[in-house]
């Protein structure tokens, strides 16, 4: 018998998370790893659930996370994104919550360049008169 998944695909500054959603008890593994283990901060995992606990599936399905790129928090924003659109597979009724929320716009801001004669994409050299 085939198992139930639904995918989605979330982005965030240079990171990037396939999820899959499995039906389950709540389980949320990164990289092979549980939540707990793969993120230390508790702001990080209670982003990674939002969607879920909007919604009311955070018993019902198993998450399955593979992350690549950027750092924890990018991480943490890119896998919110992928459950948002996973969920929107599962059911299209959560539309409107997950947008009214935000889970579903792909968040555009990136980092900015170095330009040249700069230290760094806005610092200048320290200025002296003489």
């Amino acid at each position: 018998m085939a198992q139930v998944q639904y995918y989605g695909t979330g982005r965030r500054k240079h990171s990037v998370a396939r999820v899959r959603l499995v039906p389950g008890e709540g389980r949320i593994i990164i990289n092979k790893r549980d939540i707990n283990e793969y993120f230390g901060l508790e702001t990080l995992k209670l982003i990674v659930k939002q969607p879920l606990n909007l919604t009311e599936t955070l018993t019902q399905y198993d998450v399955l996370v593979i992350a690549n790129g950027g750092g924890m928090s990018g991480q943490a924003g890119a896998i919110r994104h992928g459950i948002s659109r996973a969920l929107l597979k599962v059911d299209a009724e959560y539309r409107p919550a997950l947008k009214r929320a935000g889970f579903l716009t792909r968040d555009p801001r990136m980092k900015e360049r170095k330009k040249y004669g700069l230290k760094a994409a806005r610092r200048a050299p320290q200025f002296s008169k003489r």
